[in-house]
């Protein structure tokens, strides 16, 4: 199994074509994800400086993130600072900015700083593993109206767009806003929406009962919609059908076969019919980072890179593509964008730069071993398809959580979200619901502040305000 078709002169010439005369010293990681974390471990044992780059100082596990963003978890409960995952491997250095391009020529990675600063990181052997972000379909204009999910910040975000349209919803007097502002849209069924409309669902209608006077959460609106025919359209027909009644029965309505035409403030427009919502989710597409257009590789219809049998880039000495941002085939398929591609594919390239560090030829081609798809929907419920093994229900829920638990990144982590599970699932409650302040405003920057005269105020008149004075002359 290889990552291309079958070749056995082109991987000879690939692999000839990776190997460099030379003993280079320098691996530069972009990507503090699943594939980059996996590749700079697999590395620690390098006589070589590797430097890891990533926007962001903290990896995220990411297929928690909805919980963060429907408030069962806090963004700390599935995060780690990245120096603190490396600080036992001593010839990893970790750079906090944002890689905004290779040059080929020069063999360096072109970055920017938090500061704004401008650099160049040299490398002899480059690992690309920058992931996916949202992809809206040649519409970006959506995702004004519709946040993604693939960042905490993100999850941040969607959360505090949940918790307020039910703050907005208690206050409003119109029948028809307030029903607006309790239907939500999640755009996209494939395992991140599913999921998410799930524990939404949940929240609504056991977290939040009784928190609220003037509305019931529980008549909250909740549509999950896909352009395809069937939700879940990785996993099999069967345990998609499943998944399909277990969100029926938790109140959530999918409709499928259903194109997407507009995203506004008022809610969305697909297949012709309005949808009014005051929150819309993009769980639908992703899209690479525009970091891979200037590598100059060819890509495939989503613009990921088409890599060649050792997860190199064809042509191109020393530089690999994992995770999300490879396009790769296993019998003849694509490789699922999951968390275990990346990580065997991270360890995979580790090992080949280490053989080309001394002096080896690269060993078989990569080999992906499925180790099965999962997706939890609620409660006590969750699905599991491995080759021909298909299982669904309670005891699959708890495999589902023992593996999530034992993969998260830290011991901390693993003991906050092991008590905050016990916790909710014993309560019904969530201990993260805090809607996010905006920024405030900076000191000396702010407007004056009416006050109200309060030696003229009587019990039942109305409250009078005035201006402060002026200290400007006349």
């Amino acid at each position: 199994m290889s990552a291309m078709p079958d070749d056995s002169r082109a991987q000879k010439k690939i692999s000839a074509a990776t190997m460099s005369p030379l003993k280079p010293r320098r691996i530069v990681i972009i990507g503090g994800g699943f594939g980059g974390i996996a590749a700079a471990r697999s590395l620690g044992h390098c006589d070589a400086e590797i430097t890891l780059i990533d926007k962001r100082n903290h990896h995220i596990f990411q297929p928690l993130l909805y919980q963060v963003a429907t408030a069962y978890l806090a963004p700390a409960d599935i995060a780690a600072p990245i120096r603190q995952l490396a600080q036992k491997q001593k010839n990893l250095s970790v750079v906090l900015a944002e890689a905004t391009g290779v040059d080929l020529a020069s063999r360096s990675v072109q970055v920017r700083t938090p500061a704004g600063d401008a650099r160049n990181v040299p490398f002899d052997f480059l690992v690309v593993a920058t992931g996916m972000q949202p992809g809206y379909f040649g519409h970006n204009e959506f995702a004004k109206y519709a946040p993604g999910l693939k960042t905490l910040s993100d999850a941040e975000t969607i959360r505090t767009k949940i918790l307020s349209a039910y703050e907005r919803a208690e206050l409003a007097d119109n029948e028809n806003e307030r029903s607006r502002l309790m239907t939500f849209v999640l755009v996209g069924a494939g395992p991140s929406g599913v999921e998410l409309a799930a524990s939404m669902a949940q929240m609504s209608a056991l977290t939040l009962r009784r928190n609220f006077r003037r509305i019931d959460p529980a008549n909250s609106s909740i549509v999950l919609l896909d352009g395809a025919s069937r939700i879940l359209p990785s996993f099999a027909e069967s345990l998609s059908q499943k998944a399909a009644w277990r969100l029926e029965k938790l109140g959530v309505k999918v409709l499928t076969s259903m194109k997407v035409e507009r995203v506004d403030e008022q809610g969305i427009i697909a297949n012709g019919q309005r949808i009014p919502s005051a929150t819309v989710l993009w769980t639908a597409g992703v899209t690479p980072s525009p970091l891979v257009k200037t590598l100059g590789a060819s890509t495939d219809r989503a613009g990921r890179i088409s890599v060649g049998p050792f997860m190199d880039v064809p042509g191109v000495s020393g530089i690999f593509v994992i995770g999300d941002t490879a396009s790769a085939f296993r019998n003849g398929k694509p490789l699922p964008g999951v968390a275990q591609v990346a990580i065997q594919q991270g360890r995979y390239v580790g090992r080949v730069i280490a053989d080309l560090l001394e002096g080896k030829q690269p060993g078989r081609p990569f080999a992906y071993f499925d180790k099965g798809n999962m997706a939890v929907i609620g409660k006590n419920f969750a699905l599991l398809e491995s080759g021909r093994l298909q299982m669904s229900g309670f005891l699959t829920w708890l495999v589902w959580a023992f593996i999530h638990i034992m993969s998260l990144p830290q011991l901390q982590n693993r003991l906050r979200v092991q008590i905050q599970w016990l916790w909710s699932y014993l309560t019904g409650q969530r201990s993260s619901r805090l809607i996010s302040e905006a920024p405030s405003a900076q000191v000396g920057s702010a407007q004056p502040v009416q006050t109200a005269d309060l030696r003229t105020l009587t019990p039942g008149s109305p409250l009078k305000v005035k201006a402060p004075a002026s200290s400007t002359p006349a």
